[in-house]
């Protein structure tokens, strides 16, 4: 058996990134790159399909005019700030001003519904909210009393905000005209505050993925935020010549270790995109050296260049299936296929904006190794990494050169790693400790205690081993990992991801747990089958009832089998059947990293479930599903239970044959 610990210092890392020893906040760093950088890009804005460009000396006179008017509407140390909306400049601004007061940053997804909000916010009583325009001013007003800590409402964007007259709310720009005209009637202010600022102050309240609960607050102080950013530039360095996109949320842990504390570290350059839907388009014309990917974003990514080759021609898509055949072989011998870089891959990196890139993540979920094979042998440096928000992020990862699409890597400098109750093949739960952790969880002591041992390691929840070449296999959660009232042991995760891997699969949940066999309920991926039914002249309305369609059914079918093919026969799926609507986390099904809440789903679709398990060949449905626009609309359809050939004969279905006959 392999050991059962691996400590970071064992592994031939790179030298540590120069820093000024009494750079330990982000506004020290601030002011150290205005002085020594002032010309040099910081930041890009695409605004109005135009690039906006910051450089230090800009994002410096933003945050010190904000800091100033926190500081004269009364932020101090041990106050909160909170930011909700897209990632922009101003977020980054607002964070660094609240530190530059001592007070503590707490990042809000933007698509936090009320709810949601009225938790954090009465959890952590913000002072201030720096919120990026109407709709998220809105979900504010309309909590009214329920967030009474909040005195202040700061909007970056004015479009449509003439109509409130609400005393909390001022625009962004009479905010900081406010705060220079602070700073020139004492001109030492700035420096004063920057200088006041800790390292060992609580600066970054970020919240965790909420699995299982509502999320808590991890308590980050500005030394750990920094200390563990430059292990990880150690890892996989990065300089001032480097390009970053900004595509998943600022509230995330791992986007706050790029757009924030590498962007101030290693002077990387951060690009904010003008919206979602122009990120692909964006980054071709940034043509960055790093970009870093949920794995719903790369599947997404994937499945979109398979849409887009059904629209071509007979021949481009045979040179494609040629190409990719050839690629993945290539990369399953760690190779590259010459022949299909040439005539399909550069192509399509070219296409992408993946031409200049040096390195790429995948991070927060497990990426299913098919997914992951297929940007590997596309030429994109691909690398897994592994975390928590409660360790300040990643703090495993692949060396380049190294890398094995099956594990998470090699622990990061200084960080260390055990298996704790290992079973016969040393699968155990997975341990960890580094010198930056986080502080505690806020304002709750008994979490805090209990998720760390009495000798300080945290305790992660994840079931993982180490290989004989000393990297990290993560499994799944210890909670999830099932077994089948026949014995059979297998990982849900492990084979959603190989389903969605799919062009035309967006989310799965595989069933099983003390049932006699494997099952799955799917959500389609509407846009690509939505296309692919019209070019077939099959007529639909909604998601609903094109999920319904027998046509679909047999494509999805095919794709089932296609992954059973590449399982052990007892842990292939039995039965399946396609859901009625998508898994949302507005609904609770999933976090707002996308990982799906399985006690909720286990929940909600109870009744579907112990269908599916009584031999039924199909489930009839009348709901009403609730948007968050506040409309409603009734779903009336008849789900098919569909039995897989390639699976084990599912005991209740053969019991139910039996007693027909």
């Amino acid at each position: 058996m392999a050991r059962l610990d691996i400590a970071g210092d064992e592994i031939a890392w790179g030298p540590a990134p120069a820093r000024v020893a009494e750079c330990d906040t982000l506004p020290k760093l601030l002011r150290r790159n205005a002085s020594g950088h002032p010309a040099d890009v910081a930041q890009r804005e695409k605004e109005f399909g135009i690039w906006i460009e910051y450089d230090w000396a800009a994002v410096e006179d933003h945050v010190s005019a904000m800091a100033a008017a926190f500081a004269a509407l009364g932020l101090g140390p041990g106050d909160v700030v909170a930011l909700i909306g897209d990632n922009r400049p101003e977020w980054v601004w607002g964070e660094v001003a609240a530190h530059a007061c001592r007070a503590m940053s707490l990042g809000v997804y933007r698509d936090a519904l009320e709810d949601e909000i009225r938790h954090l916010f009465g959890h952590a009583e913000p002072k201030i909210v720096v919120a990026e325009d109407e709709e998220q001013v809105d979900k504010l007003l309309a909590l009214g009393d329920a967030i009474p800590s909040v005195q202040v409402i700061v909007y970056t964007d004015d479009r449509g905000m003439r109509k409130y007259d609400d005393p909390r709310l001022i625009d962004i720009r009479a905010l900081e005209t406010s705060g220079r005209e602070a700073l020139i009637a004492h001109p030492d202010r700035w420096s004063q505050m920057v200088d006041a600022t800790r390292g060992e102050d609580v600066a970054v309240l970020c919240t965790t993925s909420g699995t299982t609960s509502s999320p808590k607050l991890a308590m980050w102080t500005s030394a750990a935020l920094l200390g563990h950013a430059e292990t990880y530039l150690r890892a996989d360095p990065r300089g001032p010549n480097d390009e970053y996109v900004a595509v998943l949320p600022l509230s995330w842990v791992m986007e706050q270790m790029y757009s924030v504390a590498w962007n101030f570290l290693a002077r990387m350059r951060v690009n904010f995109v003008e919206e979602e839907a122009t990120t692909m388009a964006d980054l071709r014309e940034i043509g960055p050296t790093f970009v870093l990917f949920s794995p719903r974003v790369w599947e997404q990514v994937a499945a979109d260049i398979r849409a887009r080759i059904m629209d071509t021609t007979r021949w481009k898509r045979a040179i494609y299936d040629w190409g990719v055949k050839k690629g993945m072989a290539a990369a399953e011998l760690h190779r590259r296929s010459a022949a299909a870089d040439a005539l399909l891959f550069r192509h399509l990196r070219d296409r992408l904006g993946f031409s200049r890139l040096k390195s790429a993540a995948t991070g927060g979920a497990a990426m299913g190794p098919d997914t992951f094979r297929f940007f590997e042998a596309m030429g994109v440096p691909l690398k897994q990494l592994y975390g928590q928000t409660e360790a300040l992020g990643a703090h495993t990862i692949h060396k380049a050169g190294d890398v094995d699409n099956e594990t998470v890597g090699y622990p990061m400098p200084g960080v260390t790693l055990t298996i704790r109750d290992p079973d016969a093949e040393g699968l155990g739960e997975i341990l960890v400790r580094h010198p930056h952790m986080m502080t505690a969880y806020y304002r709750n002591e008994e979490a805090s205690a209990e998720s760390f041992t009495d000798d300080g390691w945290f305790q992660t929840g994840d079931a993982g081993y180490l290989t004989e070449g000393r990297q990290l296999v993560v499994v799944d959660r210890i909670k999830d990992l099932s077994t089948t009232s026949k014995g059979v042991r297998f990982s849900p995760q492990f084979i959603e991801n190989k389903l969605k891997f799919s062009t035309y699969v967006a989310e799965a949940v595989i069933l099983g747990k003390d049932r006699p066999y494997l099952a799955a309920m799917i959500c389609i991926r509407f846009p690509i089958l939505a296309k692919w039914a019209e070019e077939r002249k099959i007529s639909f309305t909604t998601y609903s009832d094109l999920a319904s369609r027998k046509e679909v059914y047999d494509v999805l079918r095919q794709e089932v089998e296609r992954v059973n093919a590449t399982l052990p026969e007892h842990q292939r799926i039995a039965k399946f059947l396609l859901l009625y609507k998508e898994l949302d986390a507005d609904d609770g099904e999933l976090t707002r990293t996308k990982k799906v809440r399985r006690g909720v789903i286990a929940e909600k679709y109870e009744t579907i479930i112990e269908t599916i398990y009584s031999g039924a060949d199909h489930v009839d449905i009348d709901t009403v599903i609730h948007f968050q626009d506040g409309s409603k609309q009734r779903v009336v359809t008849t789900l098919a239970i569909e039995t897989l050939k390639s699976a084990p004969e599912p005991e209740a279905h053969r019991a139910h044959g039996e007693a027909a006959e």
